[in-house]
Parts: structure tokens; sequence; C-alpha cells
């Protein structure tokens, strides 16, 4: 899932490394040189609060016709909403925040955006410089608590060091393997007269990311790929940061080899393709991960060998040979050995690799993967996706979340939080066109998807979004359905309320004998409260219209078309849909934690037969 270099839509404009003329300079103080540096790095959207340490950079940033604060409620808000702005547009998301409290609140979402390698900016204000390490009021070491989640992070105690810094920030954030960087500024940096011109010098000697792959390691990929006699191309998001999905399809055809793409990369290979077996890992199609067991070779491009696609690392395709494609040399090697390493863009690995194929076929290597492809097909057919409705007559939670994707305008952005709907999200709606998914894949953040939608939506405001949530991560970020509804960023939620923490309660229900130790959410102890049993606390429909939202519900499958259809309608205002799921619906296939990936169970009790006792 390692995500790469980002070749954004709308590239930002960069700062000169030496040589070229300045512009004229402006005196002003350090806030005023933050918020002209955010416009000249091409920032447009700033999410955020103030607070005392970074107040003296919302003075000017009132006045800024170029960059759009949105005000959110909770920090941790803010940086999921940067992260939804820079998964749906491909530019760096920015968020803001003060010293202390709410520095440290958004260490989650600055978290999330690492393991995901997300192209975040975080500005945090810090106390005065002379009073940094005397336990002040409101001060906490952000650069300090953030070192081991951040790409780079800065502490600037001088107002002419800003747009320096907010330069190399950006450049840091989006360039390589792309991440988040902090940038603490100092209150009495942000009050301090100084000087600002534009484009700053960079002074980052140290950071040279590689980007074009060297030709002998393609060559010998090449000869591997038209040799094997079962190949899968294991696609991770960092195909989508590269924005190679193009050349990715290109390969794909002119090797004929099947493809799988992590739960980061869906939409880098269209659902649809024919070549397309699924998403590999926990809780992945039996086809996609039986090739991977059974692969005599592994493409990996812009992925992680991380432990959901792996299962038990030493029983992981263990006949497989491995080339192993990455912008990230860290990733090469870390999990599992690779036989072919490519420290590379993505982009201009893929590129370079179809050249070598072709010129492979034109020597007569190509490979034969028919007998592949008839076991393949045969895993396909006889172990698709799919559900089974409650006798009861309930809503089906896989059923609400299909037709919700296909009943979804053309090119809507769809995102999710974490557990089972996340996982039914991935299976069930059909992604065909890259940076139409959106979900915390690394860190597995509850509370992701509405800051998230609302980030995306703000982004990519022509485009319809739908949040997918669980009623136990909704109740975490709620609250910026006000910002939404107070901002004029009109998402779509859609709340799978089964009344519990669907996935920890299906464990509880595979794995700890049917216990269910704290996942009710609409009822608590019986002896404190009985007559909360079976009620709904809270209304998420009244809680709705109360955040300025339209509130709707829906209980009976004969209803689904028509709320879905209605949420679709109203544009001007953000809709919540509260869907009251049955309780006891499963994610399948599963490979249970811990085990190898050979013990896939493609449902309840039943382990896949692959009809062959082969060993090579």
């Amino acid at each position: 899932m390692t995500e790469q270099a980002t070749g954004a839509h709308h590239p930002q404009p960069r700062p000169r490394s030496g040589g070229q003329q300045s512009a004229p300079v402006e005196h002003v103080t350090g806030a005023q040189s933050l918020i002209r540096s955010l416009e000249e790095v091409g920032a447009d959207t700033v999410f955020g609060i103030p607070g005392g340490a970074i107040l003296p950079a919302y003075d000017p940033l009132m006045d800024s016709t170029r960059v759009r604060h949105v005000l959110v409620r909770h920090e941790q808000g803010a940086g999921h909403a940067a992260t939804g702005y820079a998964q749906a547009t491909g530019r760096v998301g920015v968020c803001m925040a003060t010293s202390g409290p709410g520095a440290t609140n958004l260490v989650t979402p600055i978290a999330d955006a690492h393991m995901d390698s997300v192209p975040l900016v975080a500005i945090t204000g810090q106390v005065a410089s002379k009073a940094i390490g005397t336990d002040a009021f409101q001060e906490a070491d952000i650069v300090g608590i953030t070192m081991p989640i951040t790409k780079h992070n800065f502490l600037v105690t001088k107002a002419e060091d800003i747009p320096r810094v907010i330069a190399e920030a950006f450049h840091i954030a989006s360039t390589g393997r792309p991440g988040p960087v902090l940038v603490d500024i100092a209150k009495d940096a942000l009050q301090a007269k100084t000087t600002f011109t534009w484009p700053p010098v960079m002074d980052l000697p140290g950071y040279r990311p590689v980007t074009k792959p060297h030709a002998k390691q393609i060559r010998e990929a090449a000869k591997l790929i038209t040799a094997a006699r079962r190949p899968v191309l294991y696609v991770g998001g960092g195909v989508l940061k590269a924005q190679a999905t193009a050349e990715l399809k290109v390969l794909a055809e002119l090797t004929g080899a099947p493809v799988t793409t992590t739960l980061m990369a869906l939409g880098a290979f269209p659902d649809s393709h024919p070549l397309h077996l699924g998403m590999p890992g926990m809780h992945g199609s039996v086809a996609a991960v039986t090739a991977l067991q059974k692969a005599d070779l592994i493409v990996a491009l812009g992925a992680r060998f991380d432990d959901r696609v792996t299962g038990k690392l030493d029983s992981f395709a263990p006949y497989a040979k491995i080339v192993h494609a990455d912008i990230d040399p860290a990733e090469i090697g870390k999990n599992r050995a690779a036989d072919v390493p490519i420290v590379g863009d993505a982009r201009e690995v893929i590129a370079d690799l179809v050249q070598a194929v072709q010129k492979e076929h034109s020597e007569g290597h190509e490979g034969d993967y028919t007998a592949w492809w008839s076991d393949l097909s045969r895993w396909r057919e006889t172990y698709p996706l799919g559900y089974d409705q409650p006798e009861d007559g309930s809503l089906s939670p896989q059923a609400v979340i299909e037709r919700i994707g296909q009943l979804a305008p053309e090119g809507t952005i769809f995102a999710a939080g974490v557990g089972q709907h996340q996982m039914w999200a991935a299976h069930f709606i059909q992604y065909d066109k890259p940076a139409t998914w959106l979900n915390s894949g690394g860190a597995g953040t509850m509370g992701y998807a509405v800051p998230a939608a609302m980030g995306a939506k703000a982004g990519q405001p022509q485009q319809t979004v739908w949040a997918i949530d669980g009623d136990g991560c909704f109740q975490m970020t709620n609250q910026e359905l006000t910002t939404c509804a107070l901002n004029n960023i009109p998402i779509k939620v859609a709340i799978i309320n089964n009344g519990a923490l669907g996935m920890v309660r299906q464990w509880q229900t595979l794995f700890y004998n049917q216990r269910y130790s704290n996942t009710v959410l609409h009822s608590g102890p019986d002896d404190v409260n009985p007559e909360a049993k079976g009620t709904r606390v809270p209304d998420f429909v009244k809680l709705s219209e109360a955040m300025g939202c339209v509130g709707l519900r829906c209980e009976r499958p004969e209803d689904l078309d028509k709320v879905i259809a209605e949420a679709n309608s109203i544009n001007d205002r953000p809709v919540v849909v509260d869907f009251i799921v049955h309780e006891d619906a499963m994610v399948w296939p599963m490979v249970a934690a811990g085990t190898s990936n050979d013990e896939i169970m493609a449902a309840r009790d039943v382990r896949p037969d692959f009809g062959d006792n082969e060993d090579d």
C-alpha cells in the first residue's frame, strides 16, 4: 500500500532552489508571511480551528482571497478532512491548530496520513520561543510527539524562516513517497516583523528521492514475467499516488497477468476488468488470496506486503519469486525478500516495464498463462463475493451498500470508516476510476469517514460524495456535519446501524464464544437502565437534523431504493440516512488474524476446495 509520488492533477507551484530572481521584498509580520506562503504554494483550502498560540495567523487569514478556511468542530476532523481533500484531489491537504491540546488532537490524523502515505501539511502554533520547555500554558512538544509519525517536521522560532519552511514542507510532503509534514511555529515568530520574498531558496541537501528505476532491474523483471507460469500483479496504493493507472492497464493487458488491488488501491485498476481478481488479504476475495498463495511470481507495485495482505508471513506465497517496485527503498525487503528490487516512482517503473516486456515479446519470449487462468477462473466462479439476505426480513447491510453504489451518480467518491462496513464497501461497490475510494487502511481509524468525506467534497465540489459509516465510527466525529452544513459542503452519509461495534462483535462471535463484552452501542447494562435496551440512543435522524442536515431512516428492504434516491436528490444540504440493519451479518471471506492465507474461509464453516494437492 506504499503510496508514491503524486504527479498531482493540479501541481503545486514550486519554489526555486537557487539562481532565480527574487520577487520584490514585502515588510510583513510572520503571520502575514505564513498566509502569503500558503497562497504561493497553491494551498486553496485549510481546515482548522483557532486558539491562543496560532491566533496571530488567523488575523491575516481573514484578508486572504486565495485561501479558504473551513472552521471545524474538532482538530481530528481538520486532520482527516485534509487527508480526504488530498486523496480526492492529489494535492497537499492542509490543517491548522493551536498549541497543546489543539496540536495533540492532530496526532491521530497525522499518524493515519503517515500509514497511508498521504501528502499532508499540519501547521501548529507553539508557545513563545522563550517559554518552550518551561511547561507553559498549553505547551506540548508536538515536534517530539509526532517525530515517529511524520515524514519530516519543523520547529520555527524565527519569522524570517517561515517562507522557506513552508516551501520545504509542501515539497517534502508531495514528492517521493508522500506523507505528513508538521510545521510548529512559535507565537513570537508569528508576531515578529520580517520581510517576505518568494520564491525562497530551499535547503534540503539530504532529500533526493529516486524516481527513475534502474534499467537492469527492469530487464530482469520483464524476463521473470515472460518466463513465469503463474504470475500475479500485486498493486498497492502507490500506483494511485503516482498517477500510474493508465500505465498499469497497459502492462496488465500486455502481459495477460491477473491483477489484485489492495484496500488502498481500489480504483487503480477497474473492478469490472476481466483481468481483475479483486482485493487480497484478510477479507479479500478467495481468487485474489489464493492466486497470491499459488503464484510462482508476484510483481508488487507500490505495495508493502503488510500483515493484512500476507497473513502469517512465513507461509505467504511459498512458491513465488518477488519483484518489488517502490519509491521508498526502506519498504523493499522489509517484510519479504525481493528477488528483483526496483526503487522508483510507480509510473516510471510501469512505463519502463511495458517497454521491456514488449522487447521480450519481440524476441519470442511470451508467457503462457492458459493453465493458470483455468484455475483462476474456476476459483473466481466457485467462490464469488456474496451474502445472504436475513431470514427475518430485515435490511441486509451488504445490500444497502451495494444499492448505494449502484444508484450513485457517475464519478461518486466513497469514503468509509473502519470495520465491517468498510469491508462491505470495498466488496460491493464497483470502483473503476482512481480517487473514488477513500479509507483509513494502515491505521484503521474509526471516525475517519465523515471528516474525510467533508474534505473530499471541499476539494471536488462537483462530485457526489458518500460516506459509508458504521454507527460506532459515526459517533466519534459526527460533529463535523455541523461544519458541512454551515460551509455548504453537502456530503451524504450512510450509517450502517447494527447497534454494535460490528467487526469486534464478529470476532467475539467467532473467537470468544459469543460473549459480547462492551460491543452493544444502543443500550446500557440491563441492571442500570433496563428500559434503554432496544431503543435508539442517540436518534441519528434527530441528531442530524439538529446539526443542519436532512435526516432519513430506512428499516425495510422495500424502502431501500426510494430512500437512497431521495438522498441522492438533495444537494443543497448534507444528508444522513440511518439504515437499520441486521446485527448478525458478517464479513466473508476471512483469514483469521495470525493464520496462513491457505486457511481462508469463503463463508462461516466453508473452507474452499481448490481441487489440487500440488506443491509446485
